[in-house]
């Protein structure tokens, strides 16, 4: 039998073809290695993205929902809280500083409601017998330790005389109204305009004056005069606290024991950490502490796209250059022009209009029509959990918030009522000669009737989503 051999190839072209499958499985070692290498880069990462390339670092956010770029937060100082502070959270939870013995201050600013309201009712109920509804949903009391007294456009220099909030009104008559825009700095934004103060109105400068009012309302703890709250104070169960810290003679002196009785309110709001904690996600999501679902993500992105939601137009979202946590407020005034809400006692008069800075709380700004209208915007720190909206408390969930904006311009019809002639009831709450003082301008409230709405129901279940992660202890 024949057999017939392969020809043999040279040498050369062996070493040749063994060089080659060398290099071939080299190469795919090195292949190897380099994407063990580069999965080992992504996920050291994905666990670290602090520690990310600049021209990587919000590409790992996006994926990781981690921030890309982390900052220290100045918090307040925590300590133990000083005598005079101690004697304003008794003060505080004591309803036999009431007209009807039965409501405090905590009735209405709840510490398990982030000192807002308890529930989600439109106004509280108060007066001597608990019976008499308020105008206006209390709002938090959390987060004001940074609240300026009231005023109009930029603070005045230390060595400047300042003007009277009439004169300045009327500069701000005269000067073009500033769009606000998610994003831009406050510079950019300054006009004259409303800012600061508390309540809804900003009738108030300060802690001390904040607490009184409610104290004195007819329609809340309802007591008559000063005289009638010091008389309370001189038999409530920590009457010897005043002594203590202020000497006997302060039961001789009414003025004095009420003033040092409001400082003592003021004190533990501005001590106590409860009323500013910043320990939400979002906080610890600036810290580089947390992370964000991918839906908490996109909200937030929503709420600071100014082409969108342009929430952080007047809700403020970034720190500020000294590593300040962000109130979410921008402290200004504006006129939405929210339904009415038909619900209100004192709406039953169809003559009535709460016209906030205009009054009829605030008198001292009556004349300077060009406010009618407008109520401070609050912060959202904790408003998931607050349970009433707006300065009437017309809405009660966070969706019917997101509506309001996204369909007052585009579609009216969903949001207002219809007259007896059939007509859409746009802006039904204030008087015709001031609804040119509703906000027009800033986004999304700047398109035109029939244009398709901003906001999709998936970006405000997103937006909603991401506001949850202000809630203080949120994880």
């Amino acid at each position: 039998m024949n057999l017939q051999r392969k020809p043999s190839l040279p040498a050369s072209a062996n070493q040749d073809g063994r060089s080659s499958r060398r290099a071939s499985h080299s190469a795919r070692r090195i292949i190897v290695a380099a994407l063990a290498l580069l999965a080992l880069a992504l996920g050291y990462l994905t666990l670290h993205p602090e520690h990310a390339p600049a021209a990587l670092a919000d590409r790992i956010a996006d994926l990781t929902g981690a921030n890309a770029h982390p900052i220290k937060l100045m918090r307040p100082a925590q300590a133990p809280l000083s005598g005079l502070a101690l004697l304003g959270r008794e003060m505080f939870n004591d309803p036999s500083l009431s007209a009807s013995g039965k409501q405090s201050c905590a009735s209405c600013h709840s510490a398990d409601h982030s000192y807002g309201p308890p529930d989600g009712r439109s106004v509280r109920l108060g007066g001597p017998n608990l019976i008499s509804e308020g105008l206006r949903p209390p709002p938090s009391l959390a987060y004001l330790y940074r609240q300026l007294p009231f005023g109009i456009g930029p603070e005045s220099a230390e060595n400047d005389t300042p003007a009277s909030l009439s004169q300045l009104a009327a500069q701000g008559a005269a000067t073009l109204r500033a769009a606000k825009t998610a994003g831009a700095s406050a510079a950019a934004a300054a006009a004259i305009v409303p800012q600061g103060g508390l309540f809804w109105d900003g009738r108030e400068d300060t802690l001390m004056a904040q607490a009184s009012g409610p104290m004195l309302n007819p329609a809340e703890m309802a007591n008559k005069d000063q005289a009638e709250i010091v008389g309370k104070l001189l038999h409530a169960r920590y009457r010897d606290r005043f002594g203590a810290l202020f000497g006997p003679a302060i039961y001789g002196n009414p003025d004095m024991l009420f003033a040092e009785a409001m400082s003592a309110l003021s004190r533990f709001q501005i001590e106590d950490v409860s009323f500013h904690r910043f320990d939400s996600k979002y906080d610890r999501w600036l810290e580089g502490k947390a992370r964000l679902s991918p839906a908490e993500l996109r909200g937030l992105k929503l709420f600071n796209d100014p082409a969108k939601a342009n929430c952080a137009g007047c809700h403020l979202s970034a720190p500020g250059a000294d590593g300040l946590p962000p109130l979410f407020t921008d402290t200004e005034y504006e006129a939405l022009g929210v339904p009415r809400d038909q619900h209100l006692a004192a709406n039953r008069d169809p003559n009535f209009h709460d016209m906030g800075l205009c009054g009829p709380l605030r008198t001292d700004l009556a004349r300077q029509t060009q406010y009618c209208g407008m109520f401070l915007t609050p912060t959202l720190r904790n408003s998931a959990r607050r349970g009433v909206y707006f300065h009437n408390g017309v809405y009660h969930t966070l969706r019917e918030v997101l509506d309001f904006y996204n369909l007052r311009n585009v579609a009216p019809g969903r949001i207002y009522p219809r007259d007896a002639s059939g007509k859409i009831a746009i802006f039904n709450d204030l008087p015709a000669a001031y609804r040119k003082n509703v906000d027009f301008a800033d986004a999304p409230f700047d398109r035109k009737a029939g244009a398709p709405p901003p906001l999709s129901d998936r970006d405000i279940a997103d937006i909603i989503a991401f506001i949850h992660t202000l809630d203080d202890g949120t994880r």
